[in-house]
């Protein structure tokens, strides 16, 4: 082969490498859309429009705070924990919160010398 061909080769490969990444990020976005969604629906079944304001609000102060509190709620509600309540009162939501805020400050130590 000369040279000519070789580069063309490896052009070719590097095509074809950067087609499947497309491919692949596109699968990605694709299925990360389709999350959201879902998740979306359920906490429309799980959540008031209250809570669902409070879950927002939380978002823009604590964005890691608030996905874990959505996937402990989808957790109950699958579980079957929530099924005579939902969609949940923003009263009863701020209890739950309360709960899972005292678990999380119960988590944290200090070290002291």
């Amino acid at each position: 082969m000369s040279n000519d061909e070789d580069l063309d080769e490896i052009r070719r490969r590097k095509l074809e490498e950067l087609k499947q990444q497309a491919a692949q990020q596109q699968i990605a976005e694709v299925q990360e859309r389709d999350f959201e969604t879902k998740k979306y629906q359920l906490m429309r079944k799980i959540l008031s429009p209250e809570g669902r304001q409070r879950l927002e609000n939380i978002r823009m102060v604590k964005p890691k705070f608030a996905e874990q509190i959505e996937i402990q709620l989808i957790q109950l509600f699958q579980a079957g924990k929530l099924r005579g309540a939902t969609p949940l009162p923003d009263n009863a939501f701020k209890k739950l919160l309360e709960q899972i805020s005292s678990f999380e400050r119960k988590k944290e130590f200090n070290i002291k010398k």
